[in-house]
């Protein structure tokens, strides 16, 4: 049987085992799309990240779940980009890849003596959810009087679409118990949709959000530990719905992934204006080892 070697790198981490695993294929250029899938799938983590040649950027990422190819992924991009320097395969500074849902921008530079990579997003959309609010809460196991009133839930998307849920308490997090196969029957605009909880109680003082992440059943995977792409829209969440008045540029500190020992963090800078916000994300990375797969 055909074998290939996949990276692991573990996003907006510097400790292996923690943040959030990616799967990472160098040369991507060589698998069809079934095949893609399928050593995704053998892999097991929710992104496995193909770096494949570009017509239009310095290169290009296809992005896999176990279950289908999806737009865009925050996690698995900060590991493909890791893994390209690691390999000596990535020398500038300032690049741009090519994604399903745009050619993005890419920075990387070393604070700390770590790799920090920003990661332009596409421009933030919102849509409203109409759904029922106790449906909604209790496909993550909570009440309806669990989740916050005073701010919107709504379908956001900086490159991929979710739904943002506000709860009150940080405590809510750790009773919360998805039940992944009502999330289409519940999110009747988008049934495709992951869910994302957020909360503004934290763990450490130093953050301003926190949030766990519930993959679409058709993922065929559970939890993003730690979600790039859903804290850009957190960031631009934030200055629509809950601080217009938020000056701009600021950074702002996702916390994510400590209810399943993942912990990990997304520096989301919001920059422009309210109607025409500017969303990228920075975090680092680290090699844990290369997985062999045979499919």
């Amino acid at each position: 049987m055909p074998k290939v070697y996949v990276k692991h790198i573990d996003a907006f981490s510097s400790i292996p085992e923690k943040g959030n695993p990616a799967g990472v294929v160098l040369n991507g250029e060589g698998y069809t799309e079934e095949q893609m899938l399928a050593i995704a799938s053998a892999v097991g983590f929710n992104e496995t990240a193909f770096v494949v040649s570009s017509d239009i950027a310095d290169f290009r990422i296809r992005y896999f779940t176990p279950g289908h190819e999806i737009n865009l992924c925050g996690h698995a991009t900060m590991g493909a980009v890791y893994a390209l320097r690691m390999n000596g395969l990535l020398k500038q500074s300032a690049f741009t890849i090519e994604t399903n849902a745009g050619v993005l921008p890419i920075h990387i530079c070393e604070e700390d003596h770590q790799l920090l990579i920003t990661m332009q997003h596409a421009k933030p959309k919102f849509q409203s959810f109409s759904g029922s609010r106790s449906n909604l809460a209790a496909s993550i196991g909570l009440r309806e009087e669990d989740l916050h009133v005073k701010y919107p839930i709504v379908y956001g998307s900086t490159g991929v679409w979710t739904l943002i849920v506000p709860v009150k308490e940080l405590a809510s997090f750790g009773k919360m118990n998805p039940m992944t196969e009502n999330f289409p029957s519940v999110l009747k605009e988008m049934p495709k949709a992951s869910l994302h909880p957020i909360c503004f109680e934290v763990r450490d003082d130093e953050n301003d959000m926190h949030a766990r992440h519930f993959s679409s059943p058709y993922s065929d995977t559970i939890e993003d530990a730690v979600t790039g792409t859903a804290s850009g829209v957190m960031g631009a969440y934030y200055k629509t719905f809950v601080n217009k008045d938020t000056k701009l540029p600021t950074t702002l500190i996702v916390e994510q992934g400590h209810e399943i020992n993942k912990d990990g963090r997304v520096y989301v800078h919001v920059r422009g204006e309210l109607d025409q916000l500017d969303i990228s994300i920075s975090g680092t990375a680290v090699y844990v080892k290369d997985i062999e797969i045979e499919f």
